[in-house]
């Protein structure tokens, strides 16, 4: 090893061996799947070699760039953008692409991202220029759709296909954004008043409906009501009717049905002062001379309302309700059960009695002075304390 000629040949091996090792590593290229390499020979393109292993010329082929050939996204700063109505926007967009052809896109262009971008901007300009801020707002598949377009076409000779542009914010200035929101409101406030009012409406309508519908009802029913209850007293007037005119009712029978009645119309809890009226002396003579034994003590003698057995002239009247006389009516009536009469007379002379003390108790305390005529009509024609000129007008001839 001290001889030069071993030093210096042992040194060519050496280099001989890196020089090969080199060559080999710069010959031998393996494209990843996806991938694509630009090579070129003596700077002049060569090929395009995709996945897979290759093989180079060492120090004669070399790779130019590497192409992705997968689908990228690349975002862009928000760009400002006037619309037709002279606001100013912010938009931010976002463009998918794809590499098609690596070698137009490494010689047709130099860097096609930041044309993609320029392009991408002056193309919204264009776009948004014509629209105002409602269109804008509401038409981003339009914009998309326009953008893609024309990225598509002016890209597709860079080898690059453009799949998608989206709009990812469209932002109003702070001053429209307050207003657009008050207009939303408003216009929120609006549809709700209008559906409310709607629905007030609505019931209103329905609740009327029910009304008119509960009022005609109610009517009918009244109406039906009062017909019935109009035929019920119809019915029952024509058989009273009849019953008293079959029955051949004498007035001895209606002065006693007006005594029953005395006591019913004296019991009214508002009556502060009850008047007996002039007939009712008469009915008492009345009720007297049918209940009472006749001069020679046989049949009871009868007169009317008004009249007495002087008015006869001493002869007595036959009674009206003889056997043949109600044999010929041929009336059925039912079998009933009267008072005593004498228990009836009674009656009806204490209720007198309380009445005329009830009346002139009322007159004393209205402090009106005391008229014999009005007394004379409440007390029986025989009465020794009525004066002569006190007496009914039949008394007073006779």
């Amino acid at each position: 090893m001290d001889d030069p000629g071993q030093i210096i040949g042992f040194i060519i091996i050496v280099l001989v061996a890196i020089f090969v090792i080199v060559a080999i590593s710069r010959s031998i290229r393996i494209v990843p799947q996806a991938g694509a390499l630009i090579i070129e020979r003596l700077g002049r393109y060569q090929s395009t070699m995709y996945a897979g292993l290759h093989f180079l010329i060492p120090f004669i082929d070399r790779i130019r760039a590497g192409v992705d050939l997968r689908e990228r996204v690349v975002p862009f700063q928000p760009q400002p953008v006037i619309t037709s109505d002279n606001l100013v926007v912010s938009i931010d967009t976002v463009v998918y692409y794809q590499v098609t052809d690596p070698k137009a896109a490494t010689y047709e262009i130099a860097d096609y991202i930041q044309a993609i971008e320029q392009l991408t901007v002056t193309t919204i300009r264009n776009i948004i220029g014509s629209m105002d801020l409602e269109q804008t707002l509401t038409s981003r598949d339009q914009i998309n759709g326009q953008l893609r377009g024309v990225l598509d076409e002016a890209t597709g000779r860079w080898g690059i296909r453009v799949n998608r542009v989206e709009l990812k914010a469209i932002d109003p200035p702070p001053s429209v954004q307050g207003a657009m929101e008050q207009q939303m409101r408003a216009e929120r406030d609006r549809r709700a008043a209008i559906l409310t009012a709607e629905g007030v409406k609505q019931s209103q309508i329905l609740t009327a409906e029910g009304e008119k519908q509960s009022a005609i009802l109610t009517a009918e029913g009244q109406a039906q009501a009062a017909i019935l209850k109009a035929q019920g007293e119809s019915r029952a007037i024509l058989q009273v009717f009849d019953a008293i005119h079959r029955g051949d009712a004498d007035p001895k029978l209606l002065a006693y049905q007006y005594l029953q009645m005395l006591p019913e119309i004296a019991n009214g809890s508002s009556s502060k002062l009850w008047v007996i009226p002039t007939e009712f002396t008469a009915a008492l003579g009345s009720i007297t001379s049918a209940f009472g034994p006749g001069p020679s003590g046989g049949a009871p003698t009868g007169g009317g309302a008004g009249g007495s057995d002087e008015g006869d002239e001493g002869t007595e009247r036959p009674s009206a309700r003889t056997p043949e006389h109600i044999d010929a009516l041929d009336v059925q009536l039912p079998e009933t059960s009267l008072q005593d009469p004498a228990e009836a007379l009674r009656e009806a002379r204490g209720q007198a009695h309380e009445a005329t003390a009830e009346a002139s108790q009322a007159g004393e305390t209205s402090g009106a002075p005391f008229d014999p005529s009005t007394a004379a009509g409440q007390r029986p024609a025989d009465d020794p304390e009525v004066p002569p000129t006190a007496k009914p007008w039949d008394q007073q001839e006779q």
